[in-house]
């Protein structure tokens, strides 16, 4: 702006000397400019800088050799600096200095114009100066004015943000409407890592592959895995591994000898490709191919070429699934919450009520006595039913015990609530299957196990559970009346078990047990070792 009123001034002046107002701007206006947060040099600078631009617009106005018969045109050479003070305030929201600024502008004009003489008149009587002055006070005014406007507006739309709740409303209507146009309509992790793995053995020789995703604690869990044989995969991120070296370099990494912590030797080509959505890895693409130099760099190229779109797909599906899980863990404790303080207390109270009743009875009426005594018997098993509905509401897979512990402590507080005598086999490896999975799995086993308490009328309860990721089986077995003399309510919860199985691609079997009673197992995956479930070999590739 300096140079452009320099500009300005030579042409309506054509003298030299004039521009020693121009510097003294500068001198004027550099305080704001070295020291802009000072609450006290700033403000005085941006005074002192229209003070003396009122004062050079009155003087170059009566030296100016433009205007013809309109005398004071020249004041318009200098006036337009007036848009810099006034633009500095507005953009720090200072608008009651801006204003102030303002008035001391016009206040500086009508002074020095009244103050200056030209051919024998004041400089304040010319038409051309006062038409000027007013027309760059009016612009900087109006300026001012919608910079205060805007702000206000911007305040008022920020107040009315949406509130975390209503946004995240938006965000997961969105998610529910991409989920349902995309291929297959489905947001599974691994079902896309599944799908991944098939399109990568179209251009890549692969004996054994997987999916890997973080799983918390410095450790990887198997999201799918293709090849004919299950794969112990190193699934530490603090070992010395190819793994580990990919996962912290972002870069695919080849190797010559197996990721498999159980390989038996033999020559190895392993590759092994990030899977990095913008600047987050979410997981990693392992193949093994059972001859040297399986992965050359053309070969590398391709693999990654596929792999840069599906790490995007795989990163909205593990959000989802993080989301899909802290919603059901929150619905799951707004249910507990509801069932103590509702119900339960209500139930509770009945129960004092009647044993007010029973003591309050002092004649010989013996069958209201044992009527009552038989309805407090029924008060108090509904309210352990109760409680046992909010401990398997409030039951989880604690990741750092495990899912198996997470069976085994629910099966223990069942069987004891319920007279059983529980037969626990525990046989749990230290890597782990995705939260989502252990979740469904542990739900599976709570279904089951309720189920032989409320239904069966067993005596003892057969609980076994297995798990070797990607491999996982869990069994519940009774020794009771079997699911053909079975009370009608206990399919429902047969159903919810099949929903679930078929949720984390396992396989549901309820079968009889001999001499007695009733097996529910659930299978994910397939192991190495034979299992004792009907049809749980899996096809090649899976």
């Amino acid at each position: 702006m300096l140079a452009l009123i320099a500009v300005l001034t030579l042409f309506a002046t054509r003298d030299v000397t004039q521009l020693w107002w121009v510097a003294l701007l500068a001198v004027a206006g550099l305080p704001s400019l070295l020291a802009p947060q000072h609450r006290l040099i700033a403000p005085l600078s941006r005074v002192a800088e229209v003070v003396v631009l009122g004062l050079a617009a009155s003087h170059v106005a009566a030296v100016a050799s433009i205007g013809g018969t309109v005398d004071g045109l020249g004041a318009s050479a200098i006036l337009p600096y007036l848009a810099v003070p006034v633009t500095v305030t507005a953009l720090r929201r200072r608008f009651r200095e801006g204003s102030a600024l303002l008035a001391v502008t016009a206040a500086t004009l009508l002074i020095s114009g009244a103050l200056t003489t030209v051919d024998g008149g004041i400089q304040l009587g010319q038409p051309g100066y006062l038409a000027v002055c007013a027309q760059w006070l009016i612009l900087a005014a109006l300026g001012l004015y919608a910079a205060g406007t805007l702000h206000r507006v911007m305040a008022v739309r920020g107040e009315g943000k949406p509130q975390p709740y209503a946004e995240a409303t938006r965000l997961l209507t969105q998610l529910r409407t991409v989920a349902r146009q995309l291929p297959g309509a489905t947001l599974d992790p691994g079902g896309i890592s599944e799908h991944l793995l098939e399109e990568l053995r179209t251009v890549a020789q692969t004996r054994r592959g997987a999916v890997l995703s973080a799983s918390g604690g410095g450790r990887l869990v198997v999201l799918a895995q293709a090849g004919v044989d299950r794969v112990d995969w190193e699934t530490t991120l603090d070992a010395d591994s190819a793994i580990a070296d990919a996962w912290a370099s972002q870069q695919a990494t080849t190797a010559a000898r197996s990721q498999s912590r159980s390989h038996r030797g033999g020559d190895v080509s392993a590759l092994i490709v990030p899977l990095v959505a913008g600047v987050r890895t979410v997981g990693l693409v392992v193949l093994e191919a059972d001859v040297a130099q399986a992965y050359p760099p053309p070969v590398v190229s391709r693999v990654t070429a596929l792999t840069r779109p599906a790490a995007l797909r795989l990163e909205a599906a593990l959000l989802f699934d993080e989301v899909r899980s802290l919603a059901t863990n929150e619905e799951r404790q707004r249910l507990a919450r509801e069932i103590h303080d509702g119900v339960a207390q209500e139930l509770v109270m009945v129960g004092y009520g009647i044993d007010n009743a029973m003591a309050t009875v002092f004649d010989d009426a013996e069958e209201t006595a044992e009527s009552l005594r038989t309805l407090r018997a029924e008060v108090t098993r509904v309210i352990q039913e109760l409680r046992l509905s909010l401990f398997e509401l409030r039951s989880e897979v604690d990741r750092q015990g495990g899912l198996a512990a997470a069976i085994a402590e629910y099966a223990r507080t069942v069987g004891a609530s319920g007279g059983l005598r529980v037969h626990l086999s525990l046989d749990e490896s230290t890597a782990r299957l995705p939260a989502a999975t252990e979740a469904e799995l542990l739900r599976i086993a709570q279904e089951a196990v309720t189920n032989a308490r409320k239904h069966a009328g067993a005596s003892n309860l057969w609980v076994t559970c297995e798990v070797d990721p990607p491999y996982a089986q869990i069994e519940v077995s009774d020794d009771g009346q079997g699911m053909a003399d079975q009370r009608p309510d206990g399919r429902y919860g047969l159903a919810i078990m099949a929903e679930r199985a078929e949720r984390i691609r396992g396989r549901l079997e309820i079968r009889p047990r001999q001499p007695s009673g009733t097996t529910v197992a659930v299978v994910l995956g397939s192991s190495s070792r034979r299992d004792n479930v009907r049809d749980s070999a899996a096809p090649e590739g899976e």
